[in-house]
């Protein structure tokens, strides 16, 4: 026993745990005891057990487990803790419990599991239980299933979660034990009860006979919904709550609650997606476009099978969906729209949500397919469109539906207003918000007024279903101008509607409205039923009328309206109506009508008396107004001739406002006579009370308008008068809110200038009335008055001064009760009226600063400086209210306000102050650029200098606020200047700003410690004003943070601030209270705070009256708390509002003048951080702000940077709406907006990047709009880190994504795009790699293999290495790539990717052959082929507007569509063949002409180019233009140049040269340029190293193809601003190619070659002189460099691009401004750093080092010193041997003696002496030659090296001649024998060289220098040969020598016949073009004024000068 004795003695814990099974099952007796004994159930005691309780059930002893399950149970109910165990211990009861005999532990196994259930444990259960079913023993099985279905018969489908459990339940009838099958049974029919028949769709797959047996059992189900019976920890009141209610026998209503929510579960959800895009037939869609309906319809039958599986699997359906809309839109044949129609329902179906995507697109095509009258299609269509309803929201597809319900066709019409009523009742009223409801009644009630009474029935039931599901409350102020019967057939519609929702949304309200009958009868107005049958039926009293009372107007008298105003009789009365009182008065106004026309007056009187007994008598409800009001106007109406009757007309008139439903119809039936009325002695006051009755009825404001517009359309001055006195009156009566103040001061204006006194006495009345809700801005409108008029509308003001306006008498209790009319009026005036300034529109000013104005202000002479000022001031006066953008004007004005003229400084500040009032509140965007430089002009000597000061900036603080001000360090920085005038005048203001405000930044602080240093200053008045704002300051800052503040002062400074500050906390005062409830009272109708504010501008403290004031200003002040406007309740709703509508109005984006530019340079030049970062730091995001703060919005920016993601949505909501409205702004800061997105790429909130993507795809739509195109900084900063989100889990993140990228090609080249998505594929993230790999195929699926950068080759190599992948969605991405460029290049794949291992390449090879297409010969081919993402099928322009189906030109598609034919792959299609018999036979014109087709098309696409200012075009809201096409277009058009097929090319040329030839279309190039010439120089290189070689081809198609090449560059770089676009790598590339051209020996060989070299000359001087001088000068130099390096280069290639540079050098002195210089140094110090002086000289050829010694010497001459200056982009200049070279030029320039000209020193025009050294002779030389070599000095060099050979005969001038061509040597010796011949006097040898000019930079040896004019010398003797030289080149430019040399040349070039079907003639034009041109050019650089036309006297002339000449030379 001694072991017995020995576990005895252990704690019970480790009995738990001991061997033997006695001793644990006395430890679980023991633990079961002290659990149930343990009653705080956060007793530490229950931690003890927490590792034990597993052991405890899992115990291996079957009779000790039972004790332990015992013991776990209690532990789970009642410990704390138990939670932490569910995952172990309901593993080991699935494991170890259920698989035990005993049915006692599977119950308390069971039981466990139920409890932690309880305990909030469910899904950690329900997983556990779920992982047992997988379990081999049956019986754990069956187990578990039973555990789960007792849990959700207690517990309820919320708990248990079905969906996993339904998912198993095919399998568990599918198992082989029958207890398994049998217990599936009872689950099934468990959670039948809970779902119903959600549960039928999940298991329609299993065995024919179970399902019947489930049947039948479902069958006997009861029907009540069921209840959970037991409930969660945390709902345990519930279930108290319930046996009450039980206990109560209210079972039947006691769970209603959750009855109803107990079927929550959809079907749907239970479902598994299934995947069909996969399983689409391969050639459908191909089929879809076949011509035989039957091949569609196989197609259609084949989609329709697979979108009848219930749920679909999300994917990219877009190509689907299109195929299918195009189906619905175009075909012909119905039966096939029905079965495209049923497939878009299925897919709708299917994928839900996932849907909605599409919706937009495909609506407006179903909508316009109503058209069809056969009954199958429409009910298709009307299937489709309300499943795709289901998937998207109304507001989603509003426009699209509004817009086709203005067609004509009325089927269409009919059939939409069916749909809009059955969209409405999916709706509630929160879904269908007033904004949307308000276009759709709009619409719609033009319906019910049409002809066809089809449409007027659908448009009756569309406004009754809206009124059924949002009450007529809603609805009413749409209706008010409907007639009765309409009315009445709305709301007989609307009771019949069912609503989808149930009847909770809008019908909560009707309830009690129709408790009588809820269909309503004629009987509506008897509430009780004891009346009911005192109403006869056949009586035709006003019974029938009942239901055409007005229903529009609201109810009067202050009686509570019923909520939903649809029913409001009924409630009303509590008595019935008698029939006694219903039938007299209708039979009494019968007879009144015939009394009234009676002769008598008495007669009339009578009448009327029992007209008003009949009103009076009459119910509100049942009185007919209109009715009433039209017998009164009958003859003779207004025209009545006896006062008393026509007293007692307007009384009834009055009476019938008050008393009845009085619409404004009925108004306008009796407002002209009332008018008429009101100046009559007797009548007028009647007629005034009539006005305020129904002023009251119908608004003031609506009432006020027609009562002044009428008064001023009479001619009686009395009627006026008193119109404007009524309206006086009634303002003070109604409050001022929502008057139209704009519409009133035109008629007061007028009664102003009016004759009669009393209209202007009345007028001025009116005026001192709206200046107390309105105040001095009032003023504004009048200044124009004559000053005696002016004087006494002030004298008026003033005597309102101080007074506050009254309290609203009437108006307010109707108003407050129903909301109807203020609906319909009140909303829009509200928020137009709060600010005077406001009402009128602004104007823009800033086209009127333009830079002469500026640079005026900023002039040398003070009197044009004023004269600027003066213009200033002139345009703000005239503009009145100006809009916020301003141009250059603050800079302009910022510069005067420290004029040293002090009359202009105060003449600035009254224009700033006129400023502020004019911008009113939007002048705050000024404050920091404007508002501060005011501050610092306190600080002037001039005592009335600073009071103007303070009086602009205290005008400005008026309209800013003071947070601006306060805000930032410039207030603390303006203290910190000691200056004594500043500082006491700043201090003295805050002294006064202060105490008003009720919350203040926290910047203030930063002012403190200047405040202190102000308090010890030497100046008494700064000490005391300082020591006057102290308290100021503690009143916000508080005491504790004033007192830290002293801690930098020195001891003895602290103590004594200390003691100031101890003694002004004694002083402080309390904060202003926030603006309470006594504001409200004078605030009345709602008058804006702001008028208020304004009528006591400085006595804040006068009287008691004024107390409310400084209230008033502390809530218009920016430190507004919520406490505050809460406080102010909701009578004073204007004030809050006001207040955030003034901060937020204005622009969100300020237009910087060259911005954008100044950012871009900033970040080249190293000043600013590059945006590049992994993830962003915290000097990313403070860069970014600071950039943004200039041209942001202020509170936007707050709300940008904000730490809360809520603030950021809220910023991005702001952005989309401001989107189409600030354009210029957002393209203007489009670089800092991109940049702010990239930082919401790394949040980590979805609702953030969702927001910023949707954004996006909107701002890149608008882009490409604009036809903006990105900036490589732009593109750069942003791209890499939208590609990095394209491998987001989230796959709708990633798909639009994908749809962004796609847009950005239309703003940004897809080749330039390429390399950064290759790079996302680099990254670790497999979907990343995969997504980029898929993008890199769509780009070369869309724009062909020219987008592959750098080279194809390099490009594929790298997809190809994915391949390998280790993933298997990256390998496909890769492998379907490469597939694609199969498509596109064929074969030529494989040599491209290179060395593949052979499993790679097996793969690659299977894809190919599985790919069912086969390789074209161009990208047209796989565009056709190919339903692409960029390509818009349908031409219905409105598609256009959504998704990436705006890509493609619609135009360009149904060319692309024609190409059906297999035969069409190989030859060029139709549309771009050119018509050769016809360019053969037509010999004689000059151009080709262009296939018809093409010019069509051409035209078409770029219309919109026509329009003279498309930014200012409005953007309908179906944009029918078509931008987007056009970018899209060209770059398609473009990706052909670069074909393999030469046709293909050709005819892509074709087309763009036509554009370039027409100026009105040039244009649309612009942003191409570089693509351009990209696929330009590909082209060439495609010629050079593949057709060239290619002997199959004739050369003659090459010939064409250069040829078209070259015509079409020429034809570019004539166009200056086109050709300047081209970039400097572009360029490289271009020169580099046309270089290579002009050496390829293969050309000349061919017959036209020469012609074609000739060509290429002439472009390359085209190019040279055309582009962008920076970029061609970088371009030639990286060129030179790249080719000195190669070893495989030729000599004559590097030859040739020094030419080039020589004759940019002599461009030089016309360019040097234009040039961008730091560049171009940079750019020759890296050629310098290559190429070091020694590695330079070590070269063969000497041109190199001479090259850019010239270069570099031209720019030194050009530049002087300053050269030094722009070296900023180079690193290291110590290091760099350009700067010590330029010093040394520099030195050597300046050491020069001015003995020679420095003219004479460049032409080399001086002697050299016998004893020049051998290297001066040489330069002398080149000099020479470089003359002979430049078109221009040609003469003057040959006249040169003549004389130079004439004095040096031994002179050896071989050298420079064996480096040339042939060509060059003989022009020279044949040049030198001219002169000789010349000389001596043999007569003029007219010679013919052979060599145009543009030729000759292309065979000069010589480095050329700068062009000089000639013959400007310091007075230094002159040879005469530098005469001789001016003298030919006259002559020259007379047309008489050199000319004849190009002429001649022309000649022999153009008698060729055509070279091509191509536009040679358009070379020729060019070539002949670019001749005259330079004769121009010439022509205008000539010293004289010779012309060209001289007459031969001139010439006789000249030929005596030049022998005067020869004589003086001997």
């Amino acid at each position: 026993m001694g072991d017995d004795s020995e576990w005895l003695k252990l704690p019970v814990d480790q009995k738990c745990e001991h061997k033997l099974w006695k001793a644990r099952l006395s430890g679980y007796e023991e633990a079961l005891k002290i659990f149930q004994k343990i009653k705080d159930e956060k007793s530490p005691e229950w931690s003890k057990f927490l590792g034990l309780i597993k052991k405890f059930v899992t115990d291996s002893n079957a009779v000790v487990q039972l004790k332990g399950l015992e013991a776990a149970l209690v532990y789970v109910e009642n410990a704390h803790v138990a939670g932490k165990t569910t995952g172990e211990v309901v593993s080991g009861v699935v494991s170890k419990v259920f698989n035990q005999p005993k049915a006692k532990a599977k119950e308390l196994g069971i039981e466990i599991c139920l409890m932690y259930i309880e305990i909030e444990k469910g899904e950690a259960v329900q997983e556990e239980l779920l992982k047992g079913l997988d379990n081999k023993n049956p019986k754990i099985i069956v187990a578990c299933v039973e555990t789960l279905r007792k849990a959700l018969s207690e517990f309820g489908s919320k708990i248990i979660l079905l969906k996993p459990v339904i998912k198993v339940l095919p399998k568990l009838f599918e198992s082989r034990e029958k207890a398994v099958r049998d217990e599936a049974k009872l689950i099934a029919v468990e959670i039948y009860r809970w779902i119903r028949d959600a549960l039928r769709p999940p298991l329609q797959n299993i065995n024919s006979v179970q399902l019947k047996e489930l049947e039948e059992e479902w069958v006997k189900l009861p029907t009540s919904a069921p209840r959970p019976t037991r409930f969660l920890r945390s709902q345990q009141e519930l279930e108290a709550k319930l046996e009450q209610q039980q206990s109560a026998g209210g079972d039947a209503e006691g769970g209603g609650d959750d009855g109803d929510e107990v079927p929550q579960i959809d079907a749907y959800e239970l479902l598994e997606a299934v995947e069909i895009l996969s399983k689409l037939p391969k050639d459908f869609y191909d089929k879809i476009e076949a011509k035989k309906w039957q091949e569609r319809k196989e197609a259609l039958e084949a989609v329709e099978v697979l979108v009848k599986n219930p749920k679909l699997e999300a994917g990219d359906y877009a190509d689907l969906v299109k195929a299918l809309k195009k189906v619905v839109g175009k075909d012909t044949n119905v039966m096939l729209v029905a079965l495209a129609a049923k497939c878009l329902t299925g897919l709708a179906v299917g994928l839900r949500k996932k849907f909605g995507q599409y919706a937009g697109h495909v609506v407006p095509t179903i909508l316009e397919k109503f058209k069809e009258k056969k009954p199958q299609v429409v009910q298709a269509l009307q299937e489709a469109i309300d499943a795709i309803f289901l998937t998207t929201t109304l507001q989603n597809i509003s426009e699209d539906v509004l817009a086709v319900m203005d067609n004509k066709n009325p089927t269409i019409k009919q059939q939409t207003s069916l749909f809009i009523a059955r969209s409405f009742r999916h709706c509630t009223a929160s879904t269908l918000p007033k904004s949307l409801l308000k276009p759709f009644c709009a619409a719609l009630l033009k319906h019910i007024n049409d002809s066809a009474p089809e449409v007027r029935d659908a448009a009756f039931e569309a406004l009754g279903t809206a009124l059924k599901v949002v009450g007529e409350k809603a609805v009413n102020p749409f209706l008010a101008d409907v007639d009765k019967l309409k009315l009445d057939k709305i709301k007989e519609c609307s009771e019949k509607v069912e609503l989808i929702h149930g009847k909770k949304a809008g019908l909560a309200a009707d309830k009690k409205e129709f408790k009588p009958l809820p269909g309503r009868t004629a009987a509506s107005g008897a509430a009780g039923d004891k009346d009911t049958k005192d109403i006869s039926a056949p009586k035709p009293g006003p019974l029938k009328k009942a239901p055409a009372a007005k229903a529009g107007g609201p109810p009067k008298k202050g009686k509570p309206a019923a909520p939903g105003g649809a029913g409001n009789t009924g409630t009303k009365n509590k008595k019935g109506l008698e029939t006694k009182e219903i039938v007299e008065p209708e039979l009494s106004i019968e007879v009144c009508e015939e009394k009234l026309r009676l002769g008598n007056w008495k007669e009339r009187l009578a009448c009327m008396e029992e007209f008003q007994k009949a009103v009076e008598l009459m119910d509100r409800t049942e009185m007919p107004c209109q009715a009433l009001v039209r017998m009164l106007a009958k003859k003779p109406g207004w025209k009545e001739t006896n006062f008393q009757v026509m007293q007692m007309k307007l009384h009834i008139v009055a009476l019938i406002a008050q008393k009845g439903n009085f619409s404004k119809t009925s108004a306008q039936i009796v407002l002209d006579g009332l008018v008429d009325k009101i100046g009559d002695v007797k009548c007028g006051n009647n007629a005034k009370e009539a006005m305020t009755a129904i002023a009251e009825a119908c608004m003031l404001p609506w009432t006020a308008e027609q009562v002044v517009s009428m008064a001023f359309s009479q001619k009686n001055p009395k009627n006026q008068s008193e119109t404007l006195n009524w309206l006086s009156n009634a303002i003070k009566e109604f409050g001022f809110s929502g008057l139209n103040v704009k519409a009133f001061i035109s008629n007061v204006k007028t009664a102003l200038a009016a004759t009669n006194p009393a209209v202007r006495t009345a007028a001025i009345t009116l005026l001192g009335v709206m200046y107390l809700y309105v105040g001095p801005s009032l003023r504004m409108f009048f200044e124009d008055e004559k000053p005696a008029l002016l004087s006494q509308i002030d004298a008026e003001f003033e005597k309102m001064q101080g007074q506050s306006p009254p309290a609203p008498t009437r108006g307010i209790s109707k108003h407050s009760t129903s909301g109807t009319d203020e609906g319909e009026d009140g909303d829009e005036p509200d928020d137009g009226s709060n600010d005077v300034v406001d009402l009128l529109p602004r104007t823009e000013i800033s086209d009127k600063i333009t830079s002469e104005l500026v640079s005026k202000i900023g002039d040398k002479n003070w009197k044009i400086r004023k004269e600027g000022l003066d213009e200033v001031a002139g345009i703000i006066n005239e503009a009145k209210f100006i809009q916020p953008n301003i141009g250059e004007l603050p800079t302009a004005l910022k510069g005067r306000l420290n004029d040293s003229n002090k009359i202009l400084v105060q003449q600035t500040l009254n224009i700033l102050q006129q400023l502020a009032v004019a911008m009113g509140p939007n002048i705050k965007q000024h404050v920091k650029n404007l508002g501060i430089p005011i501050i610092t002009v306190l600080g002037d000597s001039k005592n009335n200098v600073r009071a103007a000061a303070l009086a602009t900036v205290n005008a400005w603080a008026e309209q800013t606020g003071m947070k601006e001000w306060l805000e930032g360090e410039d207030l603390s920085e303006e203290l910190k200047k000691e200056n004594p005038f500043l500082r006491q005048e700043l201090l003295g203001w805050l002294a006064e700003k202060l105490p008003t405000l009720r919350s203040t930044p926290t910047d203030l602080i930063l002012c403190v410690p200047h405040l202190y240093s102000c308090l010890e200053d030497r100046n008494g008045d700064v000490r005391k004003k300082a020591q006057d704002a102290l308290p100021f300051f503690m009143m916000h800052l508080g005491y504790e943070k004033m007192a830290k503040a002293t801690g930098k002062l020195k001891p003895t400074s602290k103590d004594q601030v200390l003691a100031m500050l101890e003694k002004a906390k004694a002083n402080m005062p309390a904060k202003p209270a926030p603006p309470a409830k006594a504001t409200s009272k004078p605030m009345g109708g709602s008058a804006p705070a702001k008028f208020q504010l304004a009528s006591a501008p400085a006595e804040d403290s006068v009287s008691s009256s004024a107390e409310p004031k400084p209230d008033l200003k502390k809530a218009k002040a920016p430190g507004l708390s919520s406490k505050a406007k809460s406080a102010q309740g909701k009578k004073v709703p204007s004030k809050t509002s006001l207040k955030e509508d003034e901060d937020k109005s204005g622009p969100i984006f300020i237009v910087v003048p060259n911005g954008k530019e100044q950012r871009m340079k900033d970040e080249k030049g190293l000043k600013v951080l590059k945006w590049n970062f992994t993830t962003p730091r915290d000097e990313y995001i403070e860069q970014l702000k600071t950039q943004m703060s200039s041209c942001v919005a202020k509170w936007l920016q707050d709300e940008m940077f904000h730490s809360d993601f809520q603030h950021h949505n809220k910023a991005l909501a702001v952005m989309v709406d401001h989107l189409e409205s600030e354009k210029e702004g957002v393209i203007g800061c489009l670089d800092l907006i991109l940049k702010w997105l990239t930082l919401r790429f790394f949040d980590t909130n979805t609702s953030v990047l969702m927001k910023a993507l949707e954004y996006l795809k909107l701002l890149f739509t608008l882009l490409s709009e604009e036809e903006y195109h990105l900036t490589e900084s732009e593109a750069s900063s942003f791209i890499p880190y939208l590609v990095v989100k394209v491998g987001e889990p989230k796959d709708v993140i990633r798909k639009d994504v994908r749809a962004i990228l796609n847009r950005m090609c239309l703003v940004y080249p897809a080749s330039k795009m390429f390399p950064f998505i290759m790079e996302g594929t680099k990254s670790k993230n497999s979907k990343q790699r995969a997504e980029c790999l898929e993008e890199l195929g769509c780009l070369v699926e869309s724009y062909g293999m020219n987008v592959c950068q750098p080279t194809p080759g390099k490009a594929l190599k790298e997809i190809a290495v994915h391949i390998g992948d280790r993933d298997n969605a990256v390998r496909n991405a890769a492998l379907n790539t490469i597939v694609t460029v199969y498509n596109v290049h064929g074969d030529q794949v494989f040599k491209l990717i290179g060395n593949l291992s052979e499993k790679d390449m097996s793969m690659l090879e299977e894809r190919i052959k599985r790919s069912a297409k086969r390789p074209s010969a161009a990208p047209i081919k796989q565009v056709e082929e190919k339903p692409q993402r960029a390509q818009n099928i349908s031409s219905n322009a409105n598609m256009l507007r959504k998704g990436p189906a705006e890509d493609m030109s619609s135009k360009l598609n149904q060319a692309r569509s024609m190409s059906g034919h297999p035969e069409a792959a190989q030859m060029v299609r139709r549309e771009f063949q050119l018509d050769l018999d016809e360019i053969e036979n037509d010999n004689g014109t000059v151009r080709c002409e262009m296939p018809e087709l093409v010019q069509h098309k051409l035209d078409d696409i770029f219309e919109p180019v026509l329009i003279p200012e498309p930014k200012i075009r409005a953007v309908s809201p179906h944009f029918d233009d078509m931008h987007s096409n056009t970018a899209s277009t060209i770059n398609f058009i473009i990706s052909q140049v670069a074909s393999g097929d030469i046709n293909t090319s050709i005819q892509a040329l074709t087309q763009i040269d036509e554009v370039l030839r027409q100026e009105d279309k040039a244009e649309a190039m612009s942003g191409h340029i570089d693509q351009f010439l990209i696929a330009t120089f590909m082209q060439l290189r495609l010629i050079y190293n593949t057709h060239m070689a290619d002997e199959k081809l004739e050369k003659d198609e090459i010939i064409k193809l250069y040829s078209c090449i070259i015509g079409n560059m020429i034809s570019l770089f004539q166009i200056e601003s086109l050709a300047r676009e081209a970039s400097t790598g572009v360029l490289k590339d271009l020169m580099h190619g046309l270089i290579t051209l002009m050496l390829d020996s293969r050309i000349e060989d061919l017959e036209e070659g020469q012609q074609v070299i000739r060509s290429v000359n002439l472009l390359v001087v085209k190019v040279l002189e055309k582009s962008d001088q920076t970029n061609i000068l970088s371009a030639l130099l990286v060129l030179l460099q790249d080719s000195l390096l190669a070893t495989a280069s030729s000599p004559k290639f590097s030859e040739l691009v020094m030419k080039c540079l020589w004759r940019m050098v002599r461009l030089l002195p016309d360019t040097i401004n234009s040039i961008n210089l730091d560049r171009i140094l940079l750019d020759i110090h890296i050629f310098m750093k290559v190429f070091p002086k020694e590695k330079l000289k070590q070269c063969k050829s000497e041109f190199p080092i001479r090259t850019l010694k010239t270069l570099l010497h031209t720019l030194c001459k050009l530049k002087g010193p300053k050269i030094l200056d722009h070296l900023t982009m180079i690193d290291n200049k110590n290091e760099s041997e350009l700067e010590a070279h330029l010093c040394r030029m520099m030195k050597h320039s300046m050491d020069q003696t001015g003995s020679k000209s420095d003219k004479e020193t460049e032409k080399g025009a001086s002697r050299i002496d016998e004893k020049s050294s051998k290297a001066k002779v040489n330069d002398f030389l080149a000099e020479i030659f470089k003359k002979i070599g430049s078109k221009e000095n040609t003469k003057e060099g040959l006249a040169e090296l003549y004389e130079y050979k004439k004095k040096y005969s031994d002179a050896d001038i071989e050298p420079f001649l064996k480096n040339s061509s042939q060509f060059f040597q003989s022009y020279v010796e044949r040049g030198l024998r001219v002169i000789e011949m010349e000389r001596e006097g043999k007569g003029r040898i007219s010679t013919s060289t052979g060599i145009s000019p543009q030729m000759e930079v292309t065979c000069v040896p010589t480095p050329t220098s700068t062009v000089s004019s000639i013959g400007n010398t310091n007075g230094e003797e002159v040879g005469p040969s530098v005469y001789l030289e001016r003298l030919k080149i006259l002559r020259q430019r007379c047309g008489l020598d050199n000319t004849k040399v190009p002429v001649k040349l022309r000649l022999a070039v153009y008698d060729r016949p055509p070279l091509t079907s191509f536009k040679l003639s358009q070379l020729r034009e060019s070539r002949e073009q670019h001749q005259h041109s330079d004769l121009d050019s010439n022509q205008t650089h000539s010293s004289g004024t010779v012309t060209s036309s001289s007459s031969t006297a001139n010439i006789d002339d000249l030929k005596k000068r030049l022998e005067r000449i020869k004589s003086s030379r001997k």
